[in-house]
């Protein structure tokens, strides 16, 4: 039986899903080219050396204009597959998106294991792009359900500090909500990126 939070949850997911579906392609195009400007103008993406991101699906922010560019700019590209037998996210370094990448769970193109180095320790990793459906400007996210990003991040939290990675959300403005409701496990981000604001989640504030 579902709880309350997971009720409040699961309908934040299909209105925010269903208002970022509705948005025209013209807009859609334009927002991306913006968002993508913003996430690479951040300093903290700018003075990063290794730099995690995911590729996009669906109607969410097209990362895969950012990811270009990562590797245009000489950084380290690590990009997560879900490993099944766990059911977490396994990191690898990526060099050339054609030949090391494949569609694999839900169809999202993923890192071909025998032809990219892993990735253990995350502690290498100085900037993280984590997709969501769903953002409020205190840093909460909303994910697809999975939890995939929080157990992935868990283990950076120390003494309710933030350490190094920057913790980074893109998204359309119209997925920013007055709240969002958490749970002991859910990570927040520190910036939130739009089309239209870059938000200091940690100072609440916008840049």
């Amino acid at each position: 039986m579902l709880t309350q939070l997971q009720t409040t949850k699961s309908t934040l997911r299909k209105q925010t899903l269903l208002l970022r579906e509705q948005l025209p392609v013209e807009k859609r195009v334009a927002h991306n080219a913006m968002i993508t400007e913003n996430l690479l103008n951040l300093p903290e993406y700018q003075q990063a050396e290794t730099v995690l991101g995911y590729m996009n699906f669906g109607s969410e922010y097209a990362s895969e204009l950012w990811i270009a560019q990562v590797l245009a700019d000489g950084k380290r590209l690590v990009l997560p597959r879900v490993n099944r037998h766990t059911n977490r996210l396994d990191l690898y370094l990526i060099e050339d998106l054609d030949t090391q990448l494949a569609a694999g769970l839900w169809n999202i193109r993923e890192p071909v294991i025998q032809r990219c180095e892993r990735l253990i320790d995350i502690n290498e990793v100085e900037f993280v792009l984590v997709p969501g459906i769903a953002f409020s400007r205190d840093g909460a996210r909303l994910g697809y359900g999975g939890g995939f990003y929080d157990k992935l991040l868990a283990p950076l939290k120390a003494e309710g500090k933030r350490l190094l990675p920057a913790l980074v959300a893109a998204g359309f403005a119209l997925q920013i909500v007055n709240q969002i409701p958490q749970e002991e496990t859910d990570v927040k981000v520190q910036w939130l990126v739009t089309e239209k604001e870059t938000v200091n989640c940690s100072a609440q504030g916008n840049r």
